[in-house]
């Protein structure tokens, strides 16, 4: 008997929903202490995942929910860039799930 494969899940530190890891947006820790979004979910360090929705960008900047999950204070600077990235990567991992999608219907 063949089992289904294990979809690893993950929760979003802004809205705290729990979601297939693929669906969601890694920033990472480094262990030089840099921060980052790490798309491929790879890169060594301490992780924190967020929806790919703006609002909960917004949450978790608002509630500082990245300082804790990464147990690190992030500044406003890396906010700030991480915002910039973070819509930037929207609409580059927006375009990478819609072929996902695709892929899945075939």
């Amino acid at each position: 008997m063949v089992r289904p494969r294990k979809i690893p899940l993950r929760k979003c530190v802004a809205c705290q929903e729990m979601k297939p890891k693929k669906e969601l947006i890694r920033v990472v820790r480094t262990p030089d202490e840099a921060v980052l979004i790490d798309l491929t979910g790879k890169k060594a360090g301490r992780g924190a995942y967020l929806c790919g929705k703006v609002e909960c960008f917004r949450l978790a900047k608002k509630s500082r929910a990245l300082d804790r999950a990464l147990k690190q204070t992030v500044g406003t600077e890396i906010y700030d860039q991480l915002a910039q990235d973070f819509i930037a990567v929207e609409d580059e991992w927006g375009a990478g799930k819609d072929e996902m999608d695709d892929d899945e219907e075939a």
